[in-house]
């Protein structure tokens, strides 16, 4: 086969041919070089007018400069004692606005020096800043500086939140500008400063100067700046309260960079020094914190809706609570915790101590823990007795008694024989408050512990008389406050009225309605008894030089020991003992809880006049008619209830209303006076409106039957 030879072309051909494309390359890729320039371009300026336009929409829709200064993170919460003086400021604190020509100008240097040393070069955002910590970034392997200017801190502190998302360093870095573009540098930073968090709930230079250093933003020294300068880094790790030790080591590089930029000389830097910088004692930790504890929470219920900064006026009087906290402190034995709440006349609280130490443990022990009461109880057994138509000259036998198998015992394990009540109640008898409780029936006991304010679970064992039931400290001492006002309810409080940081009264308090508990002879009747404990009793050791009334409680190996009395309108309440609820040595409620009581009372009762009880019984008079009066008087007059408490009126059927009655048998359920096959009613129970209006002595319904007349009971 023959093979055909084709010409080929020469080098020169070819080389020809290769000039000849490569114009025509080079026009391609030109072109499109162009047009990538031009896009570019294009791309460059429509980002550039949308940043302009962005900055633009974000700078018209930015509040006014007043706006922005009165911006608040979270809500500032100042609580006041009864004179108007601080007791505790919570949530974060501003402190005073201070103008730009009033801030040091060694904190002004101090800030942008460590925080935007560029800060009167740039509009805001600062590329230079930004490409520094990407390199530092790149070298390190993880991020050493940050890149926000203070005006972006500015933006993210008053609209943003600390999330470390793209989203919001773009929307940070578009506030910055627009912020820039509003507002002057000299105002920039006067927002910064006051704003910025500087850690302890601070926020500002005026805030931090206070909390730090006890004084105001105003006058600050070099070395007081550095540290406050330092804090912005880290605020939790740095602070001066927190560790001095790590606080003045940042403080020095803060001078030390001041040096860098020029801020100050060489000589200045080394002359600063830290050791002469005193910081403030740590406020608001002390026992007022107890009652702050217990009254805060109330906020939600009285002003649900309110995140606004407020200041809440409280009835805590300073004296009261320093002397309460030295009266606790001073008495209570070693191991053991103590609390005491005291109460005005109308209910406010004016002292209130949860615990030996509030830093050591914040449980507030007045309001919160539940122990068992002892002879305090008996406050509602001789109330109970009272009401059933005792009276402190009654008769009583002090001997030994068995109820339901249960035998108690007087301390000691001495009888005294017959006594009167008042001597039972002043010697805290414990078989006269048994055979008490038995005859006007537990259930009357634990009814009217319910009346006078306790709101813990009560049982109806015999034993219940002796106190076996947990009580809180604040309920036994709103009891004995009704007794101090004459039988009428008493609720504790303490808020006297809730102000805007401008004045606005948006809460004030108002008096609950009078409502009274058991009649004035009876309220009458246990001051009497109460104030012969305390002149004779077992509460001697509680006398203060003026009238007092109150009863001592001890349980079983003095495990808790109480005092809870009251002089000059104020009531007060005293609890001592162990935690774990193990015995403590010698405790008993006649010894450091009455001295604690006596301590404080004295000092709270100060600048009060002394009062004279009003132990003048004034019996009703159905209790002052002769028994012999009685007998022969009509006994369709009276009415009486049966053992479910249900009125069993002589001489009508089912109480006078319509309907069929059940006759009781003759021979049983005889009732006072020989009177036999009385009708049951089947109605409602008899504690009604009117009877308890009755009881009370409110009222007497003309209408009704009069009660039937009572002797002083004898014990069983």
């Amino acid at each position: 086969m023959a093979r055909r030879d084709t010409p080929r072309r020469s080098d020169p051909e070819r080389s020809s041919s290769r000039r000849s494309r490569d114009p025509q390359e080079r026009s391609f890729i030109g072109r499109w070089l162009r047009r990538l320039l031009v896009w570019g371009a294009a791309f460059t300026l429509l980002g550039a007018i949308s940043l302009a336009v962005a900055v633009f929409v974000t700078e018209r829709s930015l509040p006014s400069y007043e706006r922005m200064k009165s911006t608040q993170t979270g809500q500032t919460i100042v609580v006041r004692a009864s004179d108007g003086s601080e007791i505790v400021t919570l949530g974060p604190s501003y402190g005073r606005w201070v103008p730009y020509e009033r801030i040091p100008q060694t904190l002004k240097d101090a800030m942008i020096s460590v925080e935007d040393r560029r800060f009167r070069d740039h509009w805001g955002v600062d590329p230079i800043g930004i490409v520094r910590s990407v390199v530092v970034r790149i070298q390190s392997g993880h991020w050493r500086q940050g890149g926000s200017t203070i005006t972006q801190q500015l933006a993210r502190n008053i609209f943003l939140n600390n999330s470390r998302t793209f989203d919001r360093k773009i929307r940070e870095a578009l506030l910055a500008m627009a912020i820039e573009q509003k507002f002057t540098k000299d105002q920039v930073l006067e927002l910064y400063l006051n704003k910025v968090y500087f850690g302890g709930g601070a926020y500002g230079v005026d805030s931090a100067a206070r909390k730090f250093f006890g004084h105001s933003g105003e006058q600050l020294s070099l070395a007081e700046a550095a540290i406050i300068a330092g804090l912005v880094k880290a605020p939790s790790h740095y602070s001066p309260t927190a560790d001095a030790v790590a606080a003045v080591d940042r403080a020095k590089v803060v001078v030390q960079t001041m040096q860098e930029a020029g801020k100050i000389t060489p000589a200045e830097a080394a002359a600063t020094d830290f050791k002469n910088v005193k910081l403030a004692d740590e406020q608001g930790q002390n026992s007022a914190r107890y009652f702050t504890d217990w009254v805060l929470p109330q906020l939600d219920l009285l002003l649900p809706e309110n995140d606004q900064p407020i200041e809440v006026w409280t009835t805590l009087d300073p004296a009261a609570q320093h002397a309460a906290t030295d009266a606790i402190q001073s008495n209570v034995p070693k191991g053991a915790q103590g609390a005491l709440v005291s109460l005005d006349r109308d209910g406010a609280v004016l002292a209130m101590v949860g615990g030996t130490d509030y830093v050591t443990s914040n449980y507030n022990r007045a309001v919160n823990a539940v122990r068992q009461p002892g002879s305090a109880w008996k406050l509602f057994v001789y109330l109970a007795a009272l009401e059933a138509g005792y009276t402190p000259d009654a008769k009583v036998k002090d001997e030994p008694v068995t109820i339901d198998g249960w035998s108690p015992r007087n301390s000691g394990g001495t009888y005294a024989g017959e006594i009167d009540v008042r001597s039972a109640f002043a010697y805290s008898k414990n078989t006269v408050a048994a055979q008490l409780g038995n005859e006007v029936t537990f259930g009357a006991v634990a009814q009217m512990a319910r009346r006078f304010g306790i709101t813990t679970p009560i049982n109806t064992l015999p034993s219940m008389v002796l106190g076996t039931s947990d009580v809180r400290v604040i309920d036994m001492v709103r009891a004995f406050a009704a007794v101090q006002a004459k039988g009428n309810a008493i609720t504790p409080y303490g808020i006297r009225k809730i102000t805007s940081t401008e004045g606005e009264v948006l809460y004030s308090h108002r008096p609950d309605p009078s409502q009274q508990l058991v009649p004035s002879y009876v309220a009458a009747g246990i001051t009497d008894l109460l104030q012969s404990a305390v002149s004779i009793g077992t509460g001697r050791a509680a006398q203060i030089g003026r009238p007092v009334a109150g009863k001592t409680g001890t349980t079983s190996s003095n495990k808790d020991g109480w005092f809870l009395g009251f002089s000059s309108g104020i009531t007060t309440g005293v609890w001592m003992g162990r935690d774990d609820a193990h015995p403590v040595p010698g405790l008993q409620g006649g010894t450091a809880p009455a001295r604690a009581f006596a301590a404080y009372m004295k000092i709270a009762t100060a600048k009060r006049p002394p009062e004279k009880f009003d132990t003048d019984l004034k019996l009703p008079q159905w209790q002052l008619e002769p028994d012999d009066e009685v007998m022969q008087a009509n006994p369709d007059g009276y009415f009486y209830a049966d053992p479910d408490g249900n009125i069993v009126e002589p001489g009508t059927q089912n109480g006078g209303a319509s309907g069929g009655a059940n006759r009781v048998p003759a021979g049983e359920g005889a009732l006072p006076g020989g009177e036999q096959g009385v009708p049951v009613p089947d109605g409602p129970p008899a504690a009604g409106d009117d009877f308890l209006s009755r009881a009370t002595g409110k009222q007497a319904d003309p209408a009704r039957p009069r009660p039937k007349p009572a002797q002083s009971p004898k014990p069983n």
